[in-house]
């Protein structure tokens, strides 16, 4: 990046006139076009290309970054590694790409988050420097009141040892989780009155919310400040709830018929800090074009003044 001395004077004017057409070229169009997007803050939920990352991680992660992308949320961490490399090595190559690691979703084993884990699953995470950690998900067989409760309870202790090394510890949300259970739904009856909001914070999926019949912007309304994290997919129709983990409709962000702009009007009572595009279906067979339109749909519309 830097010019030579020698013949300093030619190769000075021969450099403004480089410059000059560098800024009228397509290249530099593209360079501030993803410099741009960049200033949005948008973040990828790394399962939406997990295929590709499986395959070429530097490779994806580069495609991401010429893309727009800022911020990642991870997908993949197992005996201390994440995508097979150490936090410092994964941490460097995202660093040096302009991107950041916001968060990162947990390992889903057979019993979930256990208590003998945390610790060293807070340590190795802390020292990737992520600010949140996300447990995303729920065995079917643990879907029942009683286990629901269990999990709370086991969740917050998690989160009080996240809280140690410096980690905000979270909850992802299906469509399951708004089922009414014997007059009790568990989204509203156990786990926004029984997680510590100090302890976990509420990841909220529009997709999975809305699927479930559920309105964010009234459950924003109705408990301020406990969504920090946001995740982005649309829908590609409206239907009656249903409460089983169907995907087949999923869109990328701005071609569905959520209504984004009104849901992130409401991202301060939220309480939101961060947002991640996320598309389960790794945009059927297309997940870097199904990514792309996301963020252009993001950062040329719905997120617009």
């Amino acid at each position: 990046m830097k010019t030579s001395q020698n013949r300093r004077e030619f190769l000075r004017l021969s450099a403004v006139g480089a410059l000059g057409m560098m800024a009228f070229s397509p290249l530099a169009c593209t360079s501030a076009a993803a410099t741009d997007k960049k200033s949005y803050g948008v973040g990828l939920q790394l399962y939406t290309i997990r295929d590709a990352m499986d395959a070429d991680v530097q490779g994806s992660l580069q495609k991401l970054s010429d893309l727009g992308y800022k911020n990642l949320e991870l997908a993949s961490y197992s005996n201390g590694k994440f995508y097979g490399f150490s936090p410092v090595e994964f941490k460097k190559m995202v660093n040096d790409l302009g991107m950041e690691i916001i968060s990162s979703h947990t390992q889903v084993e057979a019993t979930g988050i256990t208590l003998d884990n945390a610790q060293k699953m807070a340590d190795d995470h802390a020292e990737l420097g992520v600010k949140y950690c996300v447990q995303p998900w729920v065995n079917e067989e643990d879907r029942n009141i009683e286990a629901y409760k269990k999990m709370v309870a086991d969740l917050n202790e998690v989160g009080r040892i996240m809280k140690g090394t410096g980690i905000q510890f979270g909850y992802h949300n299906h469509n399951f989780e708004f089922e009414n259970i014997n007059g009790v739904v568990p989204y509203y009856d156990i786990f926004m009155p029984e997680m510590d909001k100090d302890l976990i914070t509420m990841e909220i999926d529009l997709f999975w919310v809305s699927k479930a019949g559920q309105d964010p912007v009234d459950m924003f309304n109705k408990y301020p400040g406990r969504f920090q994290l946001f995740h982005l997919k649309d829908m590609a129709k409206k239907q009656e709830p249903y409460f089983d983990v169907i995907k087949d409709d999923i869109t990328a962000v701005g071609e569905g018929v959520i209504d984004f702009k009104r849901i992130l009007a409401a991202k301060e009572v939220a309480g939101m800090k961060y947002m991640f595009v996320e598309d389960d279906n790794q945009g059927n067979g297309k997940p870097f074009e199904a990514v792309e339109t996301s963020i252009n749909n993001l950062t040329t519309d719905i997120l617009k003044a």
